[in-house]
């Protein structure tokens, strides 16, 4: 259709009477700047009519009237420019949002007491950075904006900035590439204020395979305080939790199509928002949540890649997003997932990061997909314990924190010293664990007994005719989630799609079609069954294994380890059966007590894909008594200061490296 025909057709149509009315909305704009994507807002963060772009001064670095600048604040009146290369170079060390290309002008604002200026004369032009800057400074006003989120008053904060030719001045937010396909909706602050915050997909990708774009806001934009001790803390979310302004998938795509977008946002989300979190998207769950294999099990969407070893990889779920997220990528810092009966440790575990269940009933998880909330718990991924630690006592307002610690260590299946097994990824794994526990034993001046739970429950039984625990529990698991699941979440689903679809049932995964029906052909009698079951073992545990302490809370601190996890994502399997069972790692969903994943380093083992010697996470599991959640995360902070952990790094390897198939600054 011709643009004369249009205009022809609008004319025609006013002198017909008619009204021609369109809604025409800026929702941002993608450029390149030195090869380098960055999305910016269609909201300007702040405008000032003295401070604009140059184009007359250099052409080529100004696209569609915008162009890159930095902005540098200062309270001190000696700030000079030797001071000011120090500042910037700073800047190019620490953040990954900042580029050289950001020096076309270089805007210096003051921000001392009011009477004082910069004593210092700053040229029109200097060298920084081997680039010339033509240099601007303050003071200039900045007047308050109506935007989301509100910006504080007050000039910007220093960092990355894209300026139009009228004044307006735009945050930079440098697009990265989705190459382990964790996300399912980048997110982007919404343009128009809602009370608590609001988000829109990113309307914003990158070229390539790799999309979509993940847009990330510069760090140097933030500054941590006591009200915002998350502040800058770019977070991911996994798509069971509502946020306001977006549409929750849980994993299927009907139930994305179905449903409008929130308009409150998860209690747990709110928190870290209000406490200065910067969320950049909504990570992939298994559908609703149940634990699903890659690659046969995933069909609405494609399970997220483990970037560790080989790269083809389990991820584990549910929150597989998350784990793949975090060990892909060093621009992303925490992800929020869940945990019902291992959907945090798992992931956690096979991307070698940490990774936390807490303890039962927390915090409220309105807002928030139920699996069962009789072992539902929200937790969190990360590379960084001290970003851990931070970000539970935002999520769970209260939690006491210890500095003293127990002296009872007991560890459960652990291998045995001086054993080597025959298998050189076991053995390697083993040699890993013990010699952590070494250490453990040395931090706590103490020394660890085995703990056998099992023996232990059939001499202490509340009831002698009562079975062993690995028959009293087989079925307490798959009862509870599929009872609940199939009442809380398939039943009005399911009724809702087809009100709307002339009584036609929407598409499920293989996984979750199974575990209904298992659920469907049990009596409502059998979750009085398994919530009693857990009741029972529960109080058992407390009753026989761990109490609490005054003074270090839990009086025994438990250690287990789920080995080396070799399981490719290219493999078919049998048939998806419910999840009976009962073991070690699910000692923390009955007893409601925390367990946390600590990576501790990576055994080697000969990979079918690559045909290679690749390397694989190693780590173990802390556990303590309910509530003493503090009491794990103040443990490792003290041993990561100590030297006894560390930081895994993202990459192929937890001592970083590339991801296979991951092209260079991806």
């Amino acid at each position: 259709m011709s643009p004369s025909f249009l205009l022809f057709s609008a004319i025609s149509a006013v002198l017909l009477g008619l009204t021609v009315a369109w809604d025409l909305a800026s929702e941002g704009s993608v450029v390149t700047l030195n090869g380098i994507p960055y999305y910016i807002p269609g909201t300007p963060y702040a405008s000032t009519s003295s401070f604009k772009a140059q184009t007359s001064r250099n052409t080529t670095t100004v696209l569609g009237g915008l162009e890159p600048v930095t902005v540098v604040t200062t309270s001190s009146v000696t700030f000079n420019l030797v001071d000011l290369q120090n500042t910037v170079k700073g800047f190019e060390e620490s953040d990954d949002v900042w580029q050289a290309g950001f020096l076309s002008t270089v805007f210096i604002e003051f921000t001392g007491p009011a009477g004082l200026h910069l004593n210092a004369v700053f040229p029109n032009f200097a060298t920084i950075l081997g680039k010339v800057a033509r240099i601007v400074s303050g003071p200039l006003k900045f007047p308050q904006l109506t935007r989301v989120p509100p910006r504080l008053p007050g000039p910007p904060p220093h960092g990355p900035y894209f300026v139009s030719r009228t004044g307006d001045l735009y945050q930079a937010y440098r697009l990265f590439g989705d190459i382990s396909g964790a996300f399912t909706q980048p997110l982007a602050p919404a343009a128009v204020a809602v009370e608590g915050g609001s988000y829109v997909p990113l309307p914003a990708t990158v070229p390539g395979i790799d999309s979509p774009g993940v847009a990330v806001p510069s760090r140097l934009y933030y500054t941590k305080t006591a009200e915002k001790p998350l502040a800058g803390i770019r977070t991911a979310i996994k798509d069971i939790y509502d946020i306001a302004g977006v549409r929750t998938s849980d994993g299927n795509r009907a139930y994305y199509g179905l449903y409008p977008p929130k308009t409150k946002t998860a209690l747990t989300v709110q928190r870290l928002i209000d406490a200065g979190a910067v969320l950049v998207g909504k990570i992939k769950t298994s559908q609703f949540a149940n634990g699903e294999i890659a690659t046969e099990d995933w069909v609405d969407y494609h399970a997220p890649f483990n970037p560790r070893g080989d790269g083809y990889q389990d991820p584990s779920s549910s929150s597989s997003g998350a784990g793949s997220a975090i060990a892909s990528y060093p621009w992303l810092d925490l992800a929020l997932g869940s945990d019902t009966g291992g959907s945090i440790r798992g992931p956690s575990q096979v991307s070698g990061v940490y990774g936390n269940r807490p303890s039962h009933g927390l915090v409220s998880l309105t807002g928030v997909m139920p699996l069962a909330p009789q072992l539902d718990t929200p937790g969190f991924l990360t590379r960084d314990p001290i970003i851990w630690a931070a970000a539970a006592k935002v999520l769970y307002a209260g939690l006491p924190f210890y500095k003293k610690y127990p002296k009872k260590l007991q560890t459960i299946s652990f291998p045995t010293p001086g054993v080597v097994s025959t298998d050189p990824v076991k053995a390697e794994s083993d040699a890993i664990v013990l010699s952590f526990l070494a250490k453990l034993e040395g931090f706590l001046s103490t020394k660890a007994t085995a703990l056998n739970y099992t023996a232990l429950w059939d001499k202490t039984k509340p009831d002698p005719d009562l079975p062993s625990l690995a028959v009293l529990l087989n079925r307490t698991y798959p009862t509870l989630i599929s009872k609940e699941e199939t009442k809380n979440v398939r039943d009005p689903f399911f009724a809702d799609y087809a009100a709307v679809h002339d009584g036609r049932r929407p598409f499920i995964d293989p996984v979750p079609l199974v575990r209904w029906a298992f659920g469907d052909s049990l009596p409502a009698s059998e979750l009085d069954v398994a919530v009693a079951n857990k009741t029972l073992f529960k109080n058992w545990w407390e009753t026989h294994i761990v109490s609490n302490d005054s003074v270090t809370c839990s009086d025994t601190l438990f250690v287990y380890t789920s080995g080396v996890n070799i399981l490719y994502r290219n493999q078919y399997r049998p048939a998806p059966v419910p999840p009976f069972g009962f073991g070690d790692d699910q000692i923390s969903i009955y007893a409601e007590v925390p367990d946390m994943v600590v990576p501790l380093g990576e055994a080697a083992y000969q990979s079918n894909v690559t045909l290679h010697s690749e390397v694989l996470p190693v780590s173990v599991d802390l556990l303590a008594a309910k509530g003493c959640d503090g009491l794990i995360f103040q443990l490792v902070e003290d041993l990561y200061a100590a030297g006894i952990l560390s930081k895994p790094d993202a990459g192929g390897t937890t001592k970083g490296g590339e991801i296979l198939l991951r092209r260079d600054g991806i």
